[in-house]
């Protein structure tokens, strides 16, 4: 009886192709619609986000009246302005995004499978801002202070090699490790969804679990600055979070067992009920 009220709840969710589509239109449009609006909210505030991601190398440079940011080309400033506000909108607009993509897949899943996966869509946003602010607020400042580590003040014979950041490239940079940062704290809703699709086990994370060590560290070389501080900043949380996720799978294995044992109970029970009922 409970596969067939799954089977009529999946049912009832079902919809003709083109009438996928038409629904597929209308999310897009509505998130289109969302980014657009976030887009021409933030632009107005585009001086505003520039000094906050500024902020890191501003601090950095405080006290420091000649220092400053230039560009080179004459639409430079104007566009790194777009690229600022298009991603402060993408922020902005993500709840909304999420919201219209989490209503074109849920109708087909079942009522436990919904249940099951608004967890992992409130901690995506969470585990973002977490990784974003680890990168702004520690890898980012030791990450500049080690660049500017290289400038020289010169001397007899030789001329002194001074910061002057590009403020494209320079946004780019930290646009860029806010990204990766966010990304890479999305690790145990990663591997607790695939955990939950049977593509992993807790028993495997855990007989792996130096290999994983070895290429989160990679993974840190490649997304930071090189340096020890900013590398070991992004490493060191993510073997933390790979081990939350071997227990995140060990439950979700848990609750596979459970729920399995229940069905197989059901079934027995029905086996073992009078022809007559």
């Amino acid at each position: 009886m409970a596969e067939e009220d799954r089977e009529a709840e999946l049912e009832s969710g079902r919809m003709p192709l083109l009438d996928h589509l038409i629904e597929l239109r209308n999310r897009l449009i509505w998130a289109s619609a969302a980014l657009i609006v976030a887009f021409l909210i933030c632009y107005q505030f585009k001086e505003m986000i520039y000094r906050f991601l500024a902020y890191p190398l501003a601090q950095i440079f405080a006290g420091q009246a000649d220092r400053k940011m230039i560009f080179t080309a004459l639409t430079e400033a104007f566009f790194t302005y777009i690229k600022v506000s298009l991603w402060a909108a993408v922020c902005l607009a993500f709840p909304v995004i999420a919201a219209q993509i989490w209503k074109f897949v849920a109708p087909g899943l079942y009522k436990n499978e919904k249940r099951a996966f608004l967890p992992y869509l409130c901690a995506t946003p969470i585990l973002f801002m977490m990784g974003a602010a680890l990168a702004y607020f520690v890898v980012i400042p030791y990450a500049f202070r080690f660049f500017l580590s290289f400038e020289t003040p010169g001397g007899d014979g030789s001329l002194p090699i001074v910061s002057e950041p590009k403020v494209n490239e320079y946004l780019s940079l930290v646009m860029t490790l806010l990204l990766a940062f966010g990304v890479a704290f999305q690790l145990p809703v990663l591997l607790t969804l695939m955990a939950r699709a049977g593509l992993i086990t807790s028993a495997g994370l855990i007989l792996k679990w130096r290999y994983a060590v070895v290429g989160m560290f990679a993974v840190s070389a490649v997304l930071t600055p090189p340096d020890v501080v900013s590398q070991t900043s992004l490493a060191v949380p993510l073997i933390l979070l790979y081990g939350l996720s071997i227990f995140s799978c060990r439950w979700v294995e848990k609750q596979r067992a459970r729920r399995e044992a229940e069905e197989e109970a059901d079934l027995a029970g029905k086996g073992d009920a009078p022809a007559g009922e």
